[in-house]
């Protein structure tokens, strides 16, 4: 749909994509309903960003008439493709989409960039956003998507010629059919099962973003060493470019010895990078492949490569408190993203696990803190079943406590803690138990850090 004039568009759900999708949509003259499942008690924030445009609202619940005479109904990433109103809609012939889809149909780039995985995936698309800005400059590199960025309010501004990259998830790409001239899949491990349902369903919604792309110039990126990454070859609808810690490749980057190298020239060495872990090295060689596909040349790959210190939430340094360091990986809802994060300290670590559990596997997770970490602090609505695993994998009960919540984590972190020991906040579950995303909890653990004597 390219013509929004009087086409009545419902919007699902009021965070951060809906409410740019909603403005945007006003200002192509659609007559815009927006729902979402909270009260308006709790939707101040965004509705006072939309006030003054023409929208109905129809708060806490989404029932059925919403959908008459409705022509399109769009999705926010936090809402089910499966929940009863989507389900209706495409019973009723009406087509789904949502802020991703619709700023690719009108994105006037040529040079658009997707990038997704279970993993890894915000660091990557912040590092190929900052080498592409160092090669083009600054105002030739959009970076958003659900990186908490929608761009789809800033069409009008975007060039034929600049570069847009955008992380996808696969709430997202679920229900899109548009496609990048770039399409890169990290890895796909399990992840969000409580929402996809199967691991095959999952991997299902990633593969779109390769399966979406159009025309013999598209190119996958594809992890290597990650079978899931790897398997998706087949989907792939033009060339592949890779990256890889393990083997050597022709068309992308890899790891020789301790050089990072990408087509030929060595770009950085292991022990000039700010960022921590494997995972992270795997993360920059991504963001080289990405970047040097996308015009960006060894130089301002290197230039970022050997200056990133990382993005908040994602084993960011909050505190160093009488010998202690206290870092914040609240990006790590899945039990895999967690095993990075302990995998990226040498040093004893304290380790806080819990909050909400996505119906993943923990048992390797478990296995890993037998091995590698001093002392568990388990909190949160999972704190049960994490302290189940952890008894599975032989962990004595003398080296994990639960706790209630984060706060009460935090307090017993600080007296368990001894100097030249880490604190490590890297959950594996989200924080929709107590928060409202995974950031809120970043912010609130590193105030209760700062608030110890």
């Amino acid at each position: 749909m390219t013509d929004w004039l009087n086409k009545r568009v419902v919007v699902l759900g009021l965070a951060r994509q809906g409410t740019a999708l909603a403005r945007y949509l006003v200002g192509q003259g659609a007559r815009v309903t927006v729902s979402d499942l909270r009260p308006r008690a709790a939707l101040q924030e965004p509705l006072s960003a939309l006030a003054g445009l023409t929208i109905e609202y129809v708060l806490g619940e989404h029932p059925n008439t919403l959908l008459d005479g409705c022509d399109l109904l769009c999705l926010s990433g936090g809402v089910d493709v499966n929940a009863p109103l989507p389900a209706e809609a495409r019973r009723r012939g009406i087509a789904l989409s949502n802020d991703a889809e619709i700023f690719l149909a009108r994105c006037p780039s040529s040079h658009t960039i997707g990038i997704t995985g279970s993993a890894g995936k915000t660091t990557t698309t912040t590092l190929v956003g900052a080498m592409l800005r160092a090669q083009f400059g600054e105002g030739a590199v959009w970076v958003g998507g659900n990186i908490g960025n929608p761009l789809i309010g800033e069409l009008e501004r975007i060039r034929p010629d600049d570069r847009v990259v955008l992380e996808l998830s696969s709430f997202q790409l679920e229900v899109m059919t548009a496609g990048t001239a770039i399409a890169a899949v990290l890895n796909v491990t399990p992840n969000h099962l409580d929402r996809h349902g199967t691991l095959e369903a999952y991997a299902a919604a990633k593969r779109r973003l390769l399966e979406n792309q159009r025309g013999a110039e598209a190119l996958a990126v594809l992890g290597h060493d990650d079978p899931g990454s790897r398997a998706f070859a087949e989907a792939a609808r033009g060339r592949i470019a890779w990256f890889s810690g393990e083997v050597e490749v022709e068309q992308g980057a890899s790891l020789r010895g301790d050089a990072l190298v990408w087509q030929g020239h060595t770009v950085a060495r292991t022990g000039e990078l700010k960022l921590r872990g494997v995972h992270n090295v795997l993360n920059v060689l991504a963001a080289m492949t990405i970047s040097g596909a996308a015009g960006a040349e060894p130089p301002a790959m290197r230039a970022i490569a050997t200056t990133f210190a990382g993005v908040a939430h994602r084993l960011q340094l909050v505190r160093e408190h009488r010998g202690v360091r206290w870092v914040n990986d609240s990006i790590a809802t899945a039990p895999e993203r967690a095993m990075a994060g302990i995998r990226a300290f040498d040093e004893p670590v304290i380790l806080l696990a819990g909050g909400r559990d996505k119906k993943l596997p923990w048992e390797r997770w478990a296995a890993l803190v037998h091995e590698r970490v001093k002392h568990v602090v388990v909190f949160g609505e999972a704190g049960g079943l994490i302290a189940e695993a952890l008894r599975a994998a032989g962990v004595s009960s003398e080296r994990f406590t639960q706790v209630g919540g984060l706060q009460a984590a935090v307090a017993c972190a600080a007296g368990l803690a001894q100097t030249g020991e880490v604190v490590l906040l890297s959950p594996g579950g989200t924080g929709f138990d107590e928060f409202r995303d995974f950031e809120e909890r970043g912010v609130e653990f590193a105030r209760w850090v700062a608030e110890i004597p």
